[in-house]
């Protein structure tokens, strides 16, 4: 598996499985909208979100999603040095439990122990396969509830 960089998002939240990435990619105008409602109340400065700004290509990418592009966590690992959270003894800090969204938070909670435990390549390897469905195999983004290929309910992070 070629592993895309800019998808290794020093927080935690692998991009290959994010939702703004995947409905930006495939121009998905329903999920857009949807993101918009849901993102709206949830994120900082997202007063004037748009279907049109649910675009990225990548935490670390030069066309990142508004949102990552002013993230306090991606901001303090690239002073400290630190590719991510997990080289970082003070996870988790105070940026983690101060997470907008609840569902990325327990993302971070659990993915950076298993990045510093296996290591980068092991630790999206296994990101991507943990978001497939379990009953027809569609690729599925981190926050689905079911599965849009086959409706099975699904319980993944």
């Amino acid at each position: 598996m070629a592993i895309n960089p800019d998808y290794a998002a020093p927080c935690g939240l692998y991009c290959g499985v994010c939702s703004v990435l995947l409905a930006g990619r495939e121009n998905d105008k329903k999920l857009k909208r949807l993101l918009v409602s849901f993102l709206k109340r949830r994120l900082p400065n997202s007063d004037s979100l748009s279907a049109a700004d649910v675009y990225c290509e990548g935490c670390l990418s030069k066309k990142p999603f508004y949102h990552c592009m002013q993230c306090s966590i991606r901001d303090c690992t690239k002073e400290k040095g630190f590719a991510g959270c997990h080289e970082c003894e003070d996870f988790p800090c105070g940026l983690i439990h101060d997470f907008p969204i609840p569902v990325g938070k327990k993302v971070i909670l659990r993915a950076i122990p298993y990045w510093k435990k296996v290591g980068t390549e092991k630790w999206i390897q296994d990101e991507e396969a943990r978001y497939l469905c379990p009953q027809c195999g569609h690729k599925l983004f981190r926050g689905a509830i079911r599965c849009n290929r086959c409706s099975t309910t699904v319980d993944l992070d």
